[in-house]
């Protein structure tokens, strides 16, 4: 599914994808695009509006950290976001919502 085009988000920014109840945070990191969950296991907080740091990701609102690469908190391995593979075609970025 296309959900943007690659100039509408710059490198260390995101974006936030809905399709129906889903949110998807949508990263740049140095113009290679990743996608995860945007809702915060811990309290929900919004992933998108997080500090990014290298390939981690600093929830906003009480400093949960994920890896955007992996899904993986490195503070708690055990805590985990789903991840969603992207592909880029033609300026576009495309999201794979059934992946694993």
């Amino acid at each position: 599914m296309a959900v943007a085009r690659i100039h509408e988000i710059p490198p260390g920014r995101s974006k936030v994808i809905r399709e129906g109840d889903l949110q998807i945070a949508l990263f740049n990191l140095g113009d290679i695009f990743y996608a995860i969950d945007n809702i915060c296991p811990h309290s929900g907080g919004p992933l998108s509006k997080g500090e990014l740091q290298g390939e981690v990701v600093k929830c906003p609102w009480h400093g949960w950290q994920f890896n955007i690469k992996t899904g993986l908190s490195p503070i708690i391995p055990e805590v985990c976001v789903k991840t969603y593979q992207i592909r880029v075609e033609g300026g576009q970025v495309l999201v794979d919502l059934e992946s694993p």
